[in-house]
């Protein structure tokens, strides 16, 4: 089934435990149903309000733990580790712990003071992302210890007004990946201007637009340390190392504003227009912005309006870096899992589970995103299969994404992303093969088992 078409220096922290909320099974006003119990573990009668593919549970491991972003967990002891985008009660990562097997957090620890998106475990080490950095924590016995600082691992990173997050992946070779976002749209002279011309040569590919490599075991590294690995990207929240075909992968947000130009962008053009992309990203890869833009209806790049395109002209883009898969426009990818454990059914193995955050300027159509996707991948590195709707229901609205309004001049009014109820934003896998989902409207995390 398919969907219809900040920041701080790092610092000392100080770590304080608090209870954890309790997630009520059965939820207030339903009756209960006949558990579901998978290892020993009850499952909510309700999946937590989420709508899984058929044989899979889910609960409510934690909730109301702040503006979560990306989630990671210690591959040993199973803690997990989430990023806030915000502070909460004065820290930006936190740490939870199931203390009595119950499948859920029973201890909460909150700490840091660093906002940001990022999260990996790596080496007996927790990296996490500021917008302007990347640090890490010493793990001992799987938890990050009262009297543990943070190790500056890049540094001195220019604070951005868009597409600022420094989301990051780890090469089992010890090599860290970081999304450099651009600070523009589309690189024209005036940003998101109608009429603005692109710049050419783009000046923002010299520092953005890319993702560096750094080294993830050496401290105090500035950007200038680090080696553009790709180029080419607007903007890639979502990374992972797929160990299976030994390479990187990245989703893209496409860029906005096609209507800008008129002509043959129409509003309507503009709500499918440009592809959200899943990339395999290869070193010295090109994939195009700003110049280029890809159209999954054509299976093309295609020169940009702001560089003189008019919806048919490829250009220099004819010779880009194409994507494995491509998504309907403005889905948002968040985040990105390439599954390796056996707790799901076997066509899970190495296969990608992606976080669509959802939309915010797909009007006239509908709004679209807000679920976890799956994608079969073949022993090649790429898809084996169209991707399937996974978990959905986060938005607590119809399935086809949160529906505009009519407003007062008779066109569709953008719906707000604020109505929605959640918006998955972050996966991490457990040492059992759990996987668990983020959410950033009212730190919600869930973790989900298949039925065996």
């Amino acid at each position: 089934m398919k969907t219809a078409l900040l920041l701080l220096p790092l610092a000392a922290l100080s770590l304080g435990a608090s209870a954890a909320p309790t997630p009520g099974t059965p939820r207030p006003g339903k009756p209960l149903k006949k558990a579901t119990v998978i290892q020993g573990i009850r499952f909510d009668d309700d999946n937590g309000g989420l709508k899984l593919t058929p044989g899979f549970s889910a609960l409510v491991f934690a909730d109301n733990i702040g503006k979560a972003r990306h989630v990671a967990v210690d591959p040993t002891t199973g803690t997990v580790f989430v990023k806030l985008e915000r502070l909460k009660e004065g820290k930006g990562l936190v740490q939870l712990r199931d203390t009595n097997g119950d499948g859920r957090a029973e201890e909460t620890v909150m700490f840091s003071t660093n906002t940001g998106t990022g999260a990996a475990i790596a080496n007996g080490y927790l990296y996490a992302s500021s917008d302007t950095s990347v640090y890490r924590y010493k793990l001992t016995n799987g938890k990050v210890m009262a009297d543990a600082l943070p190790e500056p691992i890049v540094v001195g990173l220019t604070l951005q007004r868009q597409h600022a997050s420094k989301s990051l992946a780890i090469s089992p070779d010890g090599r860290l990946f970081v999304n450099f976002g651009a600070p523009s749209n589309a690189c024209q002279e005036k940003d998101r201007q109608p009429g603005s011309k692109g710049q050419m040569p783009c000046p923002i590919l010299e520092n953005y637009g890319g993702i560096w490599q750094f080294d993830a075991n050496k401290t105090n590294q500035r950007q200038s340390d680090g080696k553009r690995y790709a180029t080419g990207i607007r903007n890639a929240v979502a990374l992972d190392w797929n160990t299976a075909s030994n390479s990187l992968y990245a989703l893209q947000h496409g860029r906005d504003n096609l209507n800008n130009w008129g002509g043959v962008f129409t509003d309507s053009v503009s709500a499918e227009l440009p592809s959200e992309e899943f990339l395999m990203v290869k070193e010295g890869a090109d994939f195009g912005w700003p110049y280029c833009y890809n159209n999954h209806f054509l299976g093309k790049k295609l020169l940009a309006p702001e560089y003189g395109g008019d919806g048919t002209r490829q250009d220099q883009c004819a010779g880009k870096e194409k994507p494995i898969m491509a998504f309907p426009a403005h889905w948002a990818p968040n985040d990105l899992l390439f599954y390796t454990g056996n707790q799901f059914p076997a066509r899970y193995k190495n296969g990608a589970f992606v976080c669509f955050h959802g939309s915010w300027n797909r009007a006239p159509l509908m709004q679209g995103g807000y679920f976890v996707a799956f994608i079969p991948f073949g022993k090649d590195g790429r898809p084996s299969g169209d991707y399937e709707v996974f978990a959905e229901n986060f938005a607590g609205v119809p399935e086809q994404g949160i529906p505009g309004k009519k407003a007062n001049a008779g066109k569709l009014e953008l719906a707000s992303p604020g109505s929605a109820k959640h918006r998955p934003v972050g996966l991490a896998q457990g040492p059992d093969g759990s996987l668990y989902i983020t959410d950033s409207v009212k730190g919600t995390v869930w973790r989900v088992m298949a039925k065996k």
